[in-house]
C-alpha cells in the first residue's frame, strides 16, 4: 500500500486557537487539499501547558512530566484517521507515542542545575543542555555516605565511650544506633524507589509522603540538625587544633587547674567563631571550591581508618610505647614531669623529681607532701598493651561516675583522707558526669549521614537501584567498622587510657592516635581535615535545604530565605544558618551539642519510617517501590527505636524537639499548607473517615448525641455570588464549629452547559464561607429547575452517618412581588419534603439583619413554644448562646394557654422541665381565649383570596397584573379605614390568669358570637362567601402576631413554631400569606419546624 506524504509548513496557517505556530511541520498522509483545508479550522492543535499542576508544589519538574511539560510538541496538529474517535479529547489525553517520546527526554536535574535553569528562565535566556547523570552506586552513593557517617565522634569520643561504658554496653549502644539507621535506610530505600526522587533528600521524601505539615516540620528539624552538625564539626576541628596540634595557640590560659575547663570553653568560642566565619565566606564565594576539596576530605577519612586498623594489628607483634604513670591506682596527667618516679639517683645522690614538686611543698626530701602521695608508690604501665595482653577482660564493664571522679585502675592502693587540694593535683578526672543515656546521645551523631546518597539522586545514573544498594552497604560497612573498633579498642588499649578523654595520661596525644601506624599525626591531621570538610558540607547543605523549604511556600515567614544570588546560591539562608550555627558554637562543648542534633536527626528518621509504614499499611495505589525488601513491621520497629533513642538520650531535649516540630506543624496547618502532594496523612484521614462513617451507619444517634447537622440552602445572584451571606454567619454561630455543615445551592440548566459556572459558584460559596468563618462542605447542583435541584440536595447531600438532619434557608421575602410563582411554590415544596424526610427546618426571616461578628448587647432571645416539636425550640437558643455574639442574651420562653388550661400550673411545670433540662430561662404563660373574629381578619382574608383568584383566573401581562393588584390593594385599604370608623371590633385581651368571673363572662359573650358575625356580614356581604377555613387560619395568624409583637418586639431574636403547609396544594399561596401575617412587625425571626424526633432529654 503506497502512501503519499506531503510537508505542509504550519507557519503559513492559523491554528485552531488563533495562534501562529512556530514553524513546525505537519505530515499529511493521503489527504486532499480540500479536505485538509476544511480540517484545519476544526481539528485542535495539540498544545500542552507549562503551568505547574494545581496540586503540585509550584515546581514544573514536579508536575506531570508526561502531560504538562511538553514544549517540544507545542503546535503539532493532530492528523490521522485511525484515532479519529479520540480526536476531541486529544488535548487532555495525549497519544501514547507522544507520551513515550516525552518520557525518553525526561531528565531529573540536580538541585544546583535546577537553580541555574530557573535563573535562566527568569532572564528569558535559552535553556542550557544538561548532561545526563553518570554517577554509579560506588561513587554516587557509597562513598558520600561513608564520608558523612564516619567523622568527629569516631576520632574524638569513641575510645572514651568504650572506656566509660565498657565493651559490652558500648556494643549495645553501637548496635542500637546502627540498627536504627539500617531500618531507616530500608524505609528510605522503599520511598526513594517509589518513583523519581529529585534532589532534596529526606525533606522531599517526608513532605511528599506525609504532607506539607509534616514535611515542613520535619524538614525544618532536619535543617536544624544539619546546622547544629556543622557547629559540632567546627567544635571538633577546634578541639583537635587546640588540644593536639597547637596547644600553645590558646588565647585564654588558666592559672589554676580548676579554671582550665572554663578557659578551654572560651578558646573554643573564639576560635570556633573565627572558623565559622571563614567557612561561611568560602561557601558564599563558591560551592565549587568545597566540591573540589571533597575528594581530599574523603581520602583523609579512609587513610585514618586504615591507619587505625594497621596500628591495632601491629600491637600484636610490637605494641607502641606510650607509658602511663600511676600514683597508687590513680592516673596522672603526664604533662609536668619527665620521669614517672618520686626520686632519682644521680651521681649516687638521691634527688627529687619534677613529679615530687607537683605533690610536695618543695624539692627537699623532708618537705611536706600530699598524704596520698606519701602513702602510695608510683608505677608505670603500658598505655597500649596490645591485642594479646588480656586487656579485653578488664575493659568489659563500664565505669561511670560524677564530675571530678578520678580515673583509677584496678590496683591495690593505700587510701588517704580526702583533702581540698586533691582537685589541684595532676590527676586525670572526669570532666562531666557520665551515664549510659548520655553516651547514647553523644554517640548517635556518628551514625547520621545516611541521606547523602538520596541527596545526590539527581546525579545518579540509576537512582532507584543505586540509593538502596549504596546506602545499605555504607551503613553495613560503618556498622562493621564501629563494632570492630569497640572490640579492638577495648582489647588493645588500657582502661585508664580509654577513659582519659583528652589523652592527658599519654603526654596529650589523641588517644585513638596512639594506635595509628605509622604515626599518631596521621590520625590527628586526618581527623582535622575530615572535621573541616564535614563542617563545610553542613554549611553547604543546610542553606539549600532551607531554600527548598522556603521555595515550596509552605512556611510563609521563611519565603525571604528562598531568594539568593543570581545563580541561585542561597545567600539569606546561609546567613541564618551561620547565626544558628554560632549559637551551637557558643555552647562550646562537643558533648553538649551532640545530643541536640541527635534529637533532630532522630525525629527526621522517625518520620521517614512512619511514612513508609503508612504507605505500606494503607496500600496506596501509587505505592509501588522497586525495592522489595521492606515491610511495615520493620518501619514500625525503626520508628519505635527512633522514639526510644530520643528519650533515652535526653528526655527534655526530646520534648523540646517535639514541641518545636509540633509548633511548626500547627503553624503550617494554620497559615500555609495549600499544597496537595498526595501524601499518606490524607490516606490516613480517608481511612479513618471511612471507618467512622461505617460505624455511624450502624445505629441512629441517641438523643444525647443529637446536634444540628445543617444543610444550608443558599440563593445566588446573577453574578453567582451569595445573596444572603449572613445565613452562613448564623450557621457558624449556631454550630460553634461543631458538627456537620453542608452548604448547597442550585443552578438551573444542564451540567454539560453550565459546569464552568457551577465550579465558579462553588468557589464563590467557599470564599463566602471562609469570610464568614463557616467550616463545612460546599455542594452546587445543576438541575433542570430549582425545585428538583433542592429536592436532590435534601435527599442526597451527605454520606452515610454524616448526613444532615436539619435544613436552614432564608424566607423568600419578595415572594409577593415575584412574577414567577415557582419561587414560593418551591419554598413550600421544600417544607413538605423536609417534613417527609423527617428533617428539622429552620427558616430565617430578615436574615440580612442578623448579626455578623459584632457582639450583641444585653437583650433576649424569645422562644414561642406553641406546639411540641421534639425540643428544637429550646435547644437552639442554648446552642446560640455558646457563641460570643449571643452570649450576653437571656433566654425567655413563652407558651400559650387555652381556655381549659391551668396557666399557673403550666408555668410551674415548665419551670421544672427547664430545670431538669439544665436550661436557664424566664418562663411566661400567655392566655389566648377564643375571641370574636374581627373585621380586620375578614378583610385580610378577602384581600388574600381576591388576589389569589385574580392571579389564577386572569392571564395578565406583567404591567396589567401589577396595576390590577395595586387597584385591589387601594380599594380594600379604603374600605378597611371606613370599617374602623363604623364598627367597634373587640380588641384582643391578654390575661395572665383565668378566674371564675372571666370564664362566665366569656361564655356569655359566645352566645352573642353568631349575631355579631351576622352584623359583620351585613356590613359587607361578600365576606359571607369567604372560605371559613382561611378565615380561621388568618384569625390565628393575626391574634398570634399581636401577642408576639406585644411581648417580643424588642427581642434580638424570636423563635416561632412553623406550621406545616396545607395538604391541599391549592392553598399554598394562602399559606405564605398566613406566615407573613404571623411574622409582621418582627425584625429577626427564626421559624422552626421539628424533624419528628426528640432532640433534647432530661437524662444524663
Amino acid at each position: 500500500m503506497s502512501e503519499r506524504f506531503r510537508v505542509v509548513p504550519v507557519a503559513a496557517h492559523e491554528s485552531a486557537f488563533g495562534d501562529e505556530t512556530d514553524g513546525d511541520t505537519v505530515f499529511d498522509a493521503g489527504v486532499g487539499e480540500g479536505e485538509r483545508a476544511e480540517r484545519r479550522g476544526s481539528v485542535p492543535i495539540l498544545q500542552y501547558s507549562r503551568e505547574p499542576n494545581k496540586y503540585g508544589d509550584g515546581n514544573p519538574r514536579e508536575s506531570s512530566p508526561f502531560i504538562h511539560n511538553t514544549d517540544d510538541y507545542k503546535g503539532t496538529l493532530y492528523d490521522g484517521k485511525n484515532m479519529a474517535l479520540f480526536e476531541e479529547e486529544i488535548e487532555s489525553n495525549p497519544m501514547v507515542s507522544s507520551l513515550l517520546s516525552k518520557l525518553a527526554n525526561y531528565t531529573n536535574l540536580t538541585q544546583g542545575v535546577r537553580e541555574h535553569e530557573e535563573a535562566d528562565e527568569d532572564e528569558g535566556a535559552k535553556k542550557k543542555k544538561v548532561k545526563s547523570p553518570q554517577m554509579g552506586t560506588f561513587i554516587g552513593v557509597y562513598l558520600p555516605c561513608l564520608q558523612n557517617i564516619l567523622g568527629v565522634i569516631l576520632f574524638l569520643r569513641m575510645t572514651w565511650i568504650v572506656g566509660t561504658a565498657g565493651i559490652l554496653e558500648s556494643f549495645i549502644i553501637v548496635s542500637m544506633c546502627c540498627s536504627c539507621t539500617m531500618l531507616t535506610a530500608i524505609s528510605m530505600s522503599a520511598i526513594a524507589t517509589n518513583g523519581v526522587v529529585p534532589a532534596g533528600g529526606s525533606y522531599y521524601m517526608i513532605s511528599r509522603s506525609l504532607g506539607p505539615e509534616f514535611g515542613g516540620a520535619v524538614g525544618l528539624c532536619f535543617y536544624l540538625g544539619t546546622t547544629f552538625a556543622g557547629a559540632m564539626y567546627i567544635l571538633g576541628t577546634i578541639e583537635i587544633f587546640l588540644t593536639y596540634i597547637v596547644p600553645s595557640a590558646a588565647i585564654f590560659k588558666a592559672e589554676e587547674k580548676a579554671l582550665e575547663a572554663e578557659a578551654m570553653l572560651n578558646n573554643m568560642r573564639v576560635y570556633g567563631t573565627c572558623c565559622l566565619t571563614l567557612m561561611a565566606v568560602v561557601v558564599f564565594v563558591g560551592v565549587k571550591y568545597v566540591n573540589k576539596l571533597a575528594l581530599v576530605f574523603l581520602a583523609c577519612v579512609v587513610l585514618s581508618i586504615l591507619s587505625i586498623y594497621a596500628g591495632v594489628f601491629k600491637t600484636i607483634f610490637e605494641p607502641p610505647v606510650f607509658p602511663v604513670c600511676l600514683l597508687g591506682n590513680r592516673t596522672l596527667q603526664n604533662h609536668g614531669f619527665d620521669k614517672c618516679m618520686k626520686t632519682d639517683i644521680i651521681d649516687n645522690v638521691t634527688v627529687t623529681t619534677r613529679l615530687w614538686a607537683l605533690f610536695c611543698s618543695g624539692p627537699e626530701l623532708n618537705a611536706s607532701c600530699n598524704e596520698y602521695f606519701s602513702l602510695n608508690n608510683v608505677t608505670e604501665i603500658q598505655g597500649i598493651p596490645g591485642l594479646t595482653s588480656g586487656a579485653i577482660s578488664e575493659n568489659m564493664w563500664g565505669s561511670y561516675g560524677p564530675t571530678g571522679m578520678m580515673v583509677e585502675k584496678d590496683l591495690p592502693s593505700v587510701p588517704a583522707t580526702a583533702s581540698p587540694q586533691d582537685k589541684d593535683m595532676p590527676y586525670v578526672v572526669n570532666d562531666i558526669t557520665t551515664f549510659f543515656t548520655l553516651l547514647v546521645g553523644i554517640y548517635f551523631p556518628s551514625v547520621t549521614g545516611i541521606m547523602a546518597g538520596s541527596n545526590r539522586s539527581g546525579d545518579l545514573r540509576d537512582a532507584q537501584r543505586s540509593i538502596p544498594i549504596g546506602t545499605i552497604l555504607a551503613i553495613a560497612t560503618t556498622t562493621i567498622i564501629y563494632l570492630s573498633c569497640v572490640v579492638l579498642f577495648g582489647a588493645a588499649i588500657d582502661g585508664v587510657v580509654l577513659r582519659d578523654k583528652f589523652g592527658d595520661s599519654v603526654k596529650g596525644n589523641l588517644v585513638i592516635g596512639t594506635l595509628s601506624w605509622p604515626s599518631p599525626w596521621v590520625i590527628v591531621i586526618g581527623s582535622f581535615f575530615s572535621c573541616c570538610g564535614a563542617g563545610l558540607q553542613s554549611l553547604t547543605g543546610a542553606p539549600r535545604l532551607l531554600q527548598a523549604i522556603a521555595r515550596d511556600g509552605i512556611v510563609p515567614f521563611l519565603e525571604v530565605f528562598g531568594h539568593g544570588k543570581a545563580n541561585g546560591e542561597p545567600t539569606w539562608a546561609l546567613l541564618l544558618t551561620a547565626l544558628i550555627c554560632e549559637s551551637g558554637i557558643l555552647i562550646a562543648s562537643l558533648d553538649a551539642v551532640a545530643p541536640i542534633l541527635s534529637m533532630f536527626f532522630l525525629m527526621c528518621y522517625l518520620f521517614v519510617n512512619l511514612a513508609c509504614a503508612l504507605q505500606t499499611l494503607l496500600r496506596t495505589p501509587n505505592w509501588r517501590p522497586r525495592f522489595k525488601f521492606y515491610h511495615w513491621t520493620l518501619s514500625f520497629l525503626g520508628m519505635s527505636l527512633c522514639l526510644a533513642l530520643m528519650f533515652i538520650s535526653s528526655w527534655y531535649y526530646a520534648l523540646v524537639a517535639m514541641l518545636i516540630a509540633g509548633c511548626i506543624y500547627k503553624y503550617i496547618e494554620y497559615r500555609g499548607a495549600e499544597k496537595e502532594w498526595g501524601d499518606g496523612i490524607r490516606g490516613v484521614s480517608l481511612n479513618a473517615a471511612r471507618f467512622a462513617l461505617i460505624r455511624l451507619e450502624e445505629a441512629p444517634p441517641h438523643t444525647k448525641n443529637w446536634r444540628p447537622q445543617m444543610l444550608v440552602l443558599l440563593n445566588l445572584d446573577s453574578e453567582l455570588s451569595v445573596k444572603h451571606p449572613r445565613l452562613l454567619s448564623f450557621t457558624t454561630q449556631l454550630k460553634a464549629g461543631k458538627g456537620l455543615t453542608i452548604v448547597g445551592s442550585v443552578l438551573e440548566g444542564t451540567y454539560l452547559t453550565r459546569d464552568t459556572e457551577a465550579k465558579q459558584a462553588e468557589q464563590n460559596i467557599k470564599s463566602a464561607m471562609s469570610a464568614e468563618k463557616t467550616k463545612g462542605f460546599c455542594h452546587v447542583v445543576v438541575s433542570s429547575n430549582q425545585r428538583d435541584g433542592i429536592s436532590h440536595l435534601v435527599q442526597s447531600a451527605g454520606l452515610g452517618g454524616m448526613k444532615h438532619n436539619s435544613v436552614l434557608m432564608a424566607w423568600p421575602g419578595n415572594w409577593r412581588q415575584s412574577n414567577d410563582p415557582q419561587s414560593w411554590k418551591s419554598f413550600i415544596e421544600t417544607v413538605r419534603e423536609t417534613t417527609a424526610a423527617h428533617l428539622a427546618l429552620l427558616v430565617a426571616k430578615n436574615v440580612d439583619s442578623f448579626p455578623h461578628q459584632e457582639r450583641l448587647s444585653e437583650g433576649t432571645i424569645d422562644v414561642w413554644w406553641i406546639v411540641h416539636d421534639g425540643g428544637m425550640l429550646m435547644l437552639l437558643p442554648f446552642l446560640l448562646r455558646q457563641h460570643k455574639v449571643w452570649r450576653k442574651c437571656k433566654m425567655r420562653i413563652f407558651t400559650v394557654a387555652q381556655l381549659d388550661d391551668n396557666s399557673i400550673q403550666m408555668k410551674k411545670d415548665l419551670q421544672m422541665f427547664l430545670y431538669h433540662l439544665r436550661l436557664n430561662a424566664e418562663v411566661e404563660v400567655v392566655e389566648m381565649h377564643d375571641s370574636d373574629i374581627s373585621a380586620f381578619t375578614y378583610e385580610k382574608t378577602l384581600v388574600m383570596e381576591q388576589r389569589s383568584q385574580m392571579l389564577k383566573q386572569m392571564q395578565l401581562s406583567r404591567t396589567e397584573r401589577e396595576r390590577e393588584a395595586q387597584l385591589i390593594h387601594d380599594r380594600n385599604t379604603a374600605s378597611h379605614a371606613a370599617l374602623n370608623d363604623k364598627a367597634d371590633a373587640a380588641p384582643e385581651r391578654v390575661h395572665m390568669t383565668w378566674t371564675k368571673e372571666k370564664f362566665f363572662s366569656n361564655r356569655n359573650r359566645e352566645h352573642n358570637a353568631t349575631m355579631a358575625v351576622r352584623d359583620l356580614f351585613n356590613m359587607k356581604p361578600e365576606w359571607e362567601s369567604l372560605n371559613q377555613s382561611n378565615v380561621r387560619c388568618m384569625h390565628t395568624a393575626v391574634k398570634l402576631n399581636e401577642v408576639v409583637v406585644n411581648k417580643s418586639q424588642g427581642a434580638h431574636l424570636v423563635l416561632l413554631n412553623m406550621p406545616g403547609p396545607p395538604r391541599n396544594r391549592g392553598g399554598d399561596e394562602n399559606y405564605m400569606e398566613f406566615m407573613e401575617v404571623m411574622m409582621e412587625g418582627l425584625n429577626r425571626v427564626l421559624l422552626v419546624r421539628g424533624g419528628g424526633r426528640e432532640v433534647i432529654t432530661i437524662y444524663s
